[in-house]
């Protein structure tokens, strides 16, 4: 009974928990079940997941106005691990994954959209306040009051910028000002990172195993705003370069072989990048600014703790649970550029010290529990439910969701004893959201109401033992 229980238990574990959308930036849930399979392994897997998550803009009389056609954009992710048995107490395992992520895009006729005449209009801001410093200087010298510059400033300004826009020196501002011209009308944003864990785990008795190691992680991204919802921030763009940081795992499991019984308690430490940034902001150009200045952005990737919990409860038969917790209420992004423009306008908001491009409300709390059935040698299969809390009712909105409830399935085929495939699916519904703004995080005030919405995760994973 006891080998058989535990051939089980490694067989059901190596079925495939698909990436799902969960709260914040969260993607792969960041497993380590690899590092507890027996004897030597490698396996690859990939995930794909499509969201579809439409909404109802909130007007400034606090009513509902236009659609906001579906802005959930489908991304994927790969997956590996190479584990290796040195000897009865003593294993290792290279674990590669995608743990934080973001895709979204915009669109239709709304407030977080504009148009080719707006943006070409949010581009020529610089060169508008320097065409004006100029004609008033002119006016000055020219022996005119204040009084007469600011009566005629409305009919001289206009033609005067159009001059200064059809020149080359023109042109070349009004493109400068922004890193992607023309890239989207919509508000979007891509956030992508992966994550090399090494790991080294050592079983001083049948019951205990310690692990841990380090973790090396590159985060990379792209946020643009567009539309009369970001206010002063419409035609914001930064780009985050990649940059790549290290921390730390730590974990330890109980276990007890005769029931296949085992529960493994995981932390995986807050990482600190200083991100290079690329800024482009008609309106910081307005104030002085530069067009196209890089600096340096402070992104903390939040600390974790995953706790995995499976039992044999009759032959051939496994339950099993996962719990995780995620830091997101102390994660938040402030670019330079962006920084320095939410400070001056902060005060006007209720918020004197400004505020982020991004931050969370609340942390995430997520749980999944389910049961997996070995039916002969070669075929397995298993079916859980998930939950996951979300960061808050009132969501960001580059990714308004709050929480989900989750189904999924699972099979796996072993044509031979070392070789395996697997693949598993999950359905989800997202939780109704109220999408802010940046500036109105932590207040009732929203501008999108999202609701009725879904998403569709498949994974597969194929796997050898050596």
């Amino acid at each position: 009974m006891k080998r058989k229980l535990i051939s089980t238990a490694v067989l059901l574990a190596m079925l495939p928990a698909t990436g799902a959308f969960a709260a914040a930036l969260d993607r792969s849930g960041q497993p380590v079940s690899p590092l507890f399979q027996p004897g030597n392994l490698v396996e690859f897997g990939y995930t794909w997941i499509s969201p579809t998550m439409e909404g109802t803009e909130r007007t400034a009389a606090g009513t509902a106005g236009r659609h906001i056609p579906d802005m959930g954009s489908s991304y994927d992710f790969p997956s590996a691990a190479i584990k290796y048995q040195a000897n009865d107490k003593l294993s290792f395992a290279l674990l590669y994954d995608h743990p934080f992520g973001a895709a979204a895009q915009y669109s239709g006729n709304n407030n977080f959209t504009t148009n080719a005449a707006e943006l070409q209009q949010a581009r020529m801001i610089p060169l508008a306040a320097q065409t004006r410093a100029v004609v008033t200087a002119n006016m000055k010298q020219a022996g005119m009051t204040d009084a007469q510059i600011a009566a005629a400033l409305p009919t001289v300004l206009p033609g005067a910028i159009q001059q200064a826009a059809a020149t080359p020196q023109g042109q070349g501002a009004i493109q400068k000002y922004t890193a992607t011209p023309d890239a989207s009308l919509g508000t979007n944003v891509t956030v992508t990172s992966q994550s090399f864990s090494l790991l080294a785990a050592y079983q001083p008795t049948e019951q205990w195993t310690v692990y841990g190691g380090p973790v090396y992680q590159t985060i990379k991204g792209d946020v643009h705003l567009r539309g009369s919802a970001y206010s002063v921030f419409n035609g914001y763009d930064a780009q985050f370069h990649t940059t790549g940081d290290w921390g730390l795992l730590a974990g330890a499991a109980y276990q007890i072989p005769d029931i296949a019984f085992r529960a493994a308690l995981t932390y995986r430490s807050a990482i600190t990048h200083d991100v290079k940034t690329t800024e482009n902001f008609a309106k910081y150009q307005a104030m002085g600014g530069a067009a196209g200045t890089d600096g340096t952005t402070k992104i903390k990737t939040p600390q974790s703790i995953n706790l995995d919990v499976q039992s044999g409860i009759a032959p051939n038969t496994l339950a099993f649970a996962n719990l995780r917790w995620v830091d997101w209420s102390e994660f938040a992004i402030r670019p330079g550029q962006f920084g320095a423009i939410a400070k001056d306008v902060g005060p006007l908001v209720g918020k004197p010290n400004g505020f982020d491009l991004v931050s969370y409300n609340k942390d995430q709390y997520s749980a999944t529990v389910g049961v997996g059935r070995k039916f002969n040698d070669k075929w397995a299969g298993n079916v859980s439910l998930g939950w996951d809390s979300g960061t808050g009712e009132y969501a960001t909105t580059l990714g308004p969701v709050d929480g989900n409830w989750n189904i999924g399935a699972g099979v796996q085929y072993s044509p031979t004893k070392n070789f395996y495939v697997s693949a598993g699916a999950k359905y989800l519904w997202l939780g109704d959201a109220k999408a802010q703004v940046s500036s109105k995080m932590g207040t009732p005030d929203y501008d999108g109401d999202f609701k009725d919405n879904n998403a569709v995760a498949v994974g597969v994973k194929v796997g050898y033992r050596f």
